[in-house]
């Protein structure tokens, strides 16, 4: 298997909203550019294709532009690994090398998913989840549903189940009404905000919107049939349902950045890259810009985007002209960060026997006798599965009981094959295609 040389000037990884902006604002001003993306489809997991409504029109625009600069975009391609200013990627089922000049991580963030008993059920998801599965056509028409965890994630998965058919029973937020309450109060430095989440409400009226209210358990044989749920006050309610979209919020995917060495900012699971003005990062030629940055939100991810793209083409001034809109942004996702903190009763949801790495089949007590998630792996298999520690190292990190990290190469899982044909490049080209694949 032959593996394929590219050359770029600047390549951009990831293809959400601040990967198309960077790799727009890089085109613009001349730079050669590269966009890697997993996914099949542009648009990253805020903008992802709806098999039934399509794109977002934002989105539309966002990939308008791209391919009108000329950024060449290259899905289903993976990074598995950076060494020397070369990305290692895996294209489907074959290997890529890209030499680049500049590089832009726009990795995004994933869903934090904290163990609860009766969490792996089949029927409980992710509120992210939830929403990817409906967007792909999920069969979804008269389910009975529940949102529950924390965050605006919770009104837009809810809603997008309610365009695709489930009937949303109820949406339980564990923010408390105080919380609620001065956070809303201070939207009006952040009208368009307002307006979204008016809107999103408006569309839900039908479902019931509970603060102080979060999960404490799944029940169910074969599958889920009904959640336990806290409420406000200190009471408790079952309610019987086919489908539990739970999520506490985001985490940075940050895997590549531990490979190249970027300094991060933050404690925990949400710890960011750490960047300067113009989105530089402490590793030279490296920059990074929306979610990898830490959780802000799409508007924050297209100014950090632009930001970044700007920069790496060598444009400093246009990059540093934007930042007083990028401090404003900023200062809304840490109002969202205040108002939407977990309770500390979630830390203490799990028994002994909950479940907490879903791959290895490794239950909370079991974790009991060690000092960190080394000696842990090394006796459980902690974080060695398929998803090779995402879910559960996100999850333990948050809950306090081993620090985030142990990341190794590849960032993804890689066939031998693909892997062998890394160093046997044959000739490069820097030719360009549009973004629409």
């Amino acid at each position: 298997m032959a593996e394929r040389l590219l050359r770029c000037d600047v390549a951009v990884v990831g293809a959400g909203p601040a990967g198309l902006a960077a790799a727009t604002a890089a085109a613009r001003r001349g730079a050669r550019v590269l966009l890697v993306d997993a996914q099949p489809q542009p648009g990253g997991q805020v903008w992802r294709h709806d098999s039934a409504h399509g794109a977002p029109p934002a989105a539309r625009r966002a990939l308008e532009a791209a391919d009108a600069a000329g950024v060449r975009l290259l899905p289903r391609s993976e990074v598995v690994g950076h060494a020397g200013g070369r990305l290692f990627v895996r294209e489907d089922a074959a290997a890529l090398s890209i030499d680049h000049g500049a590089l832009v991580l726009a990795t995004g963030a994933r869903e934090l998913l904290l163990p609860f008993p009766g969490w792996t059920l089949p029927g409980v998801v992710g509120a992210g989840g939830a929403q990817a599965l409906a967007k792909q056509g999920w069969p979804l028409r008269g389910a009975r549903a529940v949102v529950a965890g924390s965050g605006p994630l919770l009104l837009a998965a809810a809603h997008t189940l309610r365009r695709h058919g489930a009937r949303v029973i109820g949406i339980h937020e564990q923010a408390g009404r105080e919380a609620l309450a001065g956070f809303a109060l201070g939207l009006w430095r952040w009208p368009g905000k307002a307006a979204q989440a008016a809107r999103l409400r408006a569309a839900l009226w039908r479902s019931r919107y509970l603060a102080g209210s979060h999960v404490l358990r799944a029940l169910g044989g074969a599958r889920l049939e009904a959640v336990e749920l806290a409420v406000a006050g200190g009471g408790r309610r079952t309610v019987p349902c086919d489908l539990l979209a739970c999520g506490f919020g985001l985490v940075p995917n940050l895997e590549l950045a531990h490979a190249l060495g970027c300094a991060l900012d933050g404690d925990g699971a949400q710890a960011g890259v750490r960047v300067d003005a113009r989105m530089r990062s402490s590793v030279e030629g490296v920059y990074a810009a929306g979610e990898a940055c830490g959780i802000g939100g799409v508007d924050c991810a297209r100014i950090e985007g632009r930001i970044a793209g700007l920069a790496a083409a060598g444009d400093e001034a246009a990059a540093l002209a934007l930042a007083p809109r990028r401090a404003s942004v900023r200062r809304f996702a840490a109002a969202l960060r205040r108002a939407f903190a977990l309770d500390p009763r979630l830390h203490r949801l799990a028994a002994d026997d909950t479940v907490v790495c879903r791959c290895e089949d490794v239950r909370m007590g079991a974790l009991a006798p060690f000092a960190d998630a080394r000696e842990a792996k090394l006796a459980t298999r902690l974080g060695m599965g398929a998803c090779q520690g995402r879910v559960c190292g996100a999850a333990l990190a948050e809950l306090g009981r081993f620090p985030r990290g142990g990341f190794r190469p590849p960032v993804f899982p890689v066939p031998l094959e693909v892997l062998a044909s890394f160093g046997a490049a044959g000739p490069s080209t820097t030719t360009t295609s549009g973004v629409t694949p």
